[in-house]
C-alpha cells in the first residue's frame, strides 16, 4: 500500500538539534518492533503474513453474540482481546505514522506500519455496529489466564462484551473514536473512501461517549482486574476531540477542547505518566501544538493552560520541575513495578514530538530549574531508547531479537509453545503450563521486536517465563516507540511540526494579495512541436509563520492530446514542502492513487507548500494510447 512522505507532514532541515552518532542500528530496530505486530494478530493472516510461525486464530469470535468480531490484536502475553489498550496502540502508531511518516518511508516501513493500523481499524468498524454500540472485550482475563495455550487452539471462554447507550463507556468510546480519527487522517490520500469511513466511526463514537457518559469497566466489569478505568473517561473525552479537530478541522472540536479544558482536567493536571489509561500528557501536547500553530483563537488563554502542563511534563522529564519523574540509577524512566517500559517508549515519544514543535517555533523550554533546549529534548528521548536496546548496566535489550543480549524466556503463550505449523499435538488448559510455562529454556520462537516489561527501580531484571512483571510484552510498548525510531534514525535533522497540512491556513495569518517571488524562468527541453501534455502553474494563498512567509502553489496538467494519457511520471526540482495530489515512487511522481490515467482533453490538479519560488514540474515520461 503506498502513502507518500509529503502527504503525513512537511519536513525542514533546520540543524537545531545535535546529539553524538549511535552504536545502534535504529534502522534495525524500527523495522524488528513493526514486526511485533504481526505476531500478535487475530484473525484470519493475510498471504503476506512475516512472522511465520503464527496461524489462525479466534476465527469465531463475536458468533455467540451475532456479530464479527474476527481480527484485531491480542494485547501482549495472552489470548484477550481487550477494547481499551488496543483504540490506544492505534492511536499512538498513527501518531508517529503522522509526526514521522517522512522518515518511515525512506526507511521502507512506512506500507507495514500503516498495514497494522489497518489491522487494528478493520476490528474497530467491525465492533462498531451501531451508532451506540461497541464491542469492547472478546475473551476473559479471568479464564484465558488459567490456561496457557497457542492462541490457534485456545479452548476458553470467547464471549464478547459491548457498551451500549444503557451501559456506557465513556472511555473506551472515546479512545477508539480518536485511534479511528487519527488512521483517518493516515489513510487520508492512500485510501479516501477508507478515510471518509473511520471519520465517521469516530464522529458517532465521540458523540456516543459524550451523550451517554460513564466508565467502561463499571458495563464491562470483566476489564477491571486488567485494564480498570482509574483515570475516568475525562481525559479521553478531550483526547478525542482533539483527535477529531486534527481530522476535520471542525470548530466544534476546537471549542469543545476550549470550553471543557478546564472542567474536564485538560488544563488542571500535571501528569507523571502517559499510556492506555491517563490520556492527559497527549492531550495537553496536541493541544500545545494547536497552540503553536496559531490555532486556539478565541480559546488561547485556556490553550496556554494546557500547553504549560505539557511543558511541566517535558521538564519533570528531565529533572528540571519542582516535581520529576523518578529514574532508576542508570537514568531509565520508573513509574512502575508491572511492565514499567510502557511509560517509558510513550514519554519518549512525547519527548521526541515536542524537541520538533520547540524546534519549529525557535524556543526552548522555561522550566522552574532552568531552561531546555529542543536537543536537549530529544536527547533524553535518545537516552531512553539507547538504554532500552542495551546501554545499561547489564548490557541487555529489552527488545526481542535485538543485539545479542535479549530476553529469551518471554512471558508470551504463542511465542513459549512450539508453532502449531510445527507441531499439531493438542496442548490442553493445564498442560500448556505444565509443558511449556515451566520450561527452564529458551522460546522455541523468537517473538521478534517485543520490547518487554524491563527492569525494577534499580536496573535489575530477570529473564524468566513467570516474571510476568518484567518479561511480558504489550502492543503499546511499541506503539509509540515506532515514531521514536523513526525520528533518531534522520540523527541531527530537526523538522517544523507546525506548518499547515491540508487543512486551510488559520484566516489571522493569511495574506492577501502576496507577491510571488520573482525568478529566472527555466528553459523548456527542445522540442519540434508543442507538447501534447501542458503545465500551468500558479500562487492561490500565502501566509507567515514566525517571521517566514509560506506560498501554496496549485499546478494543474493537462492532456491536450486526443488520446487517453498513462504511465505518467513527473520530475519535480527544488520542492522543499508537502505536496497532495500525486504519488511519489522514487524520485518522480504519478498519478495519484485514486487515478490511473487522464482522459484527452481532461486536466489533474495537485498542490503543495513551500516558502521558495514555484518548484521545477517537468513531465518525464509518459504514453498515448
Amino acid at each position: 500500500m503506498g502513502f507518500s512522505t509529503s502527504t503525513i507532514s512537511f519536513l525542514l532541515v533546520l540543524g537545531l538539534v545535535q546529539f553524538p552518532v549511535s552504536g545502534h542500528d535504529y534502522k534495525q530496530a524500527l523495522s524488528k518492533s513493526i514486526l511485533f505486530f504481526e505476531a500478535q494478530r487475530s484473525g484470519h493472516l493475510p498471504p503476506n503474513q512475516r512472522v511465520s510461525w503464527r496461524s489462525h486464530s479466534g476465527l469465531n469470535d463475536g458468533k455467540s453474540s451475532g456479530v464479527d468480531l474476527v481480527g484485531g490484536y491480542y494485547d501482549a502475553g495472552d489470548n484477550v482481546k481487550f477494547g481499551l489498550p488496543m483504540a490506544f496502540t492505534v492511536t499512538t502508531m498513527c501518531w508517529s505514522i503522522i509526526e514521522y511518516g517522512g522518515q518511515l518511508e525512506s526507511n521502507g516501513e512506512l506500507g507495514n506500519a500503516i498495514d497494522a493500523v489497518k489491522w487494528g481499524t478493520d476490528y474497530f468498524i467491525k465492533a462498531h455496529p451501531e451508532p451506540n454500540v461497541l464491542y469492547g472485550e472478546v475473551g476473559d482475563g479471568k479464564s484465558d489466564h488459567y490456561c496457557w495455550q497457542r492462541p490457534e487452539e485456545m479452548t476458553t471462554d470467547r464471549r464478547a462484551y459491548k457498551i451500549d447507550r444503557n451501559n456506557p463507556g465513556s472511555d473506551l468510546a472515546g479512545e477508539t473514536a480518536a485511534a479511528m480519527a487519527a488512521a483517518s487522517i493516515v489513510f487520508r490520500r492512500s485510501d479516501p473512501s477508507y478515510s471518509a469511513e473511520l471519520l465517521r466511526h469516530a464522529r458517532e463514537l465521540f458523540e456516543f461517549a459524550d451523550k451517554y457518559r460513564g466508565k467502561y469497566d463499571s458495563s464491562i466489569t470483566v476489564a477491571q482486574k486488567y485494564y480498570g478505568s482509574v483515570s475516568g473517561y475525562n481525559d479521553e473525552l478531550l483526547w478525542a476531540a482533539a483527535w477529531l479537530y486534527q481530522a476535520t478541522n471542525d470548530k466544534y472540536y476546537l471549542d469543545y477542547l476550549g470550553k471543557n479544558g478546564d472542567s474536564m482536567g485538560g488544563t488542571g493536571w500535571s501528569m507523571r505518566e502517559f499510556g492506555w489509561d491517563v490520556k492527559y500528557a497527549g492531550v495537553q501536547t496536541l493541544v500545545a501544538k494547536i497552540l503553536m500553530q496559531g490555532k486556539a483563537g478565541e480559546h488561547t488563554a485556556v490553550f496556554e493552560r494546557y500547553q504549560e502542563k505539557a511543558e511541566q511534563f517535558m521538564c519533570s522529564m528531565l529533572g528540571k520541575s519542582t516535581k520529576n519523574i523518578q529514574k532508576t540509577p542508570d537514568g531509565l524512566i520508573f513509574r512502575q513495578r508491572w511492565n514499567n517500559m510502557q511509560f517509558v517508549t510513550s514519554a519518549s515519544f512525547l519527548a521526541a514530538v515536542y524537541s520538533d514543535y520547540l524546534s519549529s517555533s525557535k524556543k526552548n523550554l522555561r522550566c522552574s530549574q532552568g531552561n531546555i533546549s529542543p536537543s536537549q529534548l530529544l536527547g533524553f528521548s535518545k537516552s531512553q531508547v539507547d538504554y532500552i536496546l542495551g546501554d545499561n548496566p547489564r548490557g541487555t535489550s529489552y527488545m526481542v531479537g535485538y543485539g545479542h543480549n535479549y530476553p529469551r524466556q518471554v512471558h508470551h503463550r504463542g511465542s513459549s509453545i512450539v508453532s502449531f505449523k510445527v507441531d499439531q499435538k493438542f496442548v490442553t488448559c493445564r498442560g500448556g503450563y505444565a509443558t511449556w510455562y515451566s520450561r527452564k529454556a529458551s522460546d522455541p520462537n523468537v517473538l521478534t521486536g517485543a520490547l518487554v516489561g524491563g527492569p525494577d527501580a534499580y536496573d535489575n531484571f530477570a529473564d524468566n517465563r513467570d516474571n510476568y512483571e518484567q518479561t511480558e510484552p504489550t502492543t503499546y510498548n511499541n506503539a509509540p516507540l515506532l515514531g521514536v525510531l523513526a525520528r533518531l534514525i534522520s540523527g541531527p535533522t530537526g523538522f517544523d511540526q507546525l506548518l499547515p497540512g491540508v487543512s486551510p491556513t488559520p484566516s489571522s495569518v493569511i495574506i492577501r494579495p502576496a507577491p510571488v517571488p520573482k525568478r529566472k524562468p527555466s528553459t523548456p527541453p527542445a522540442a519540434s512541436s508543442p507538447s501534447p501534455i501542458t503545465i500551468s502553474q500558479k500562487m492561490t494563498s500565502s501566509w507567515k509563520n514566525e517571521g517566514k512567509v509560506y506560498y501554496r502553489y496549485s499546478t494543474k496538467l493537462t492532456n491536450r492530446s486526443t488520446k487517453t494519457l498513462k504511465n505518467l511520471k513527473i520530475s519535480i526540482t527544488k520542492l522543499y514542502g508537502p505536496i497532495w495530489g500525486v504519488t511519489k515512487t522514487g524520485n518522480s511522481y504519478g498519478f495519484p492513487s485514486w487515478m490511473k490515467s487522464l482522459p484527452a482533453g481532461k486536466s489533474m490538479e495537485f498542490v503543495y507548500i513551500h516558502s521558495a519560488t514555484p518548484a521545477n514540474v517537468l513531465v518525464s515520461k509518459y504514453s498515448l494510447e
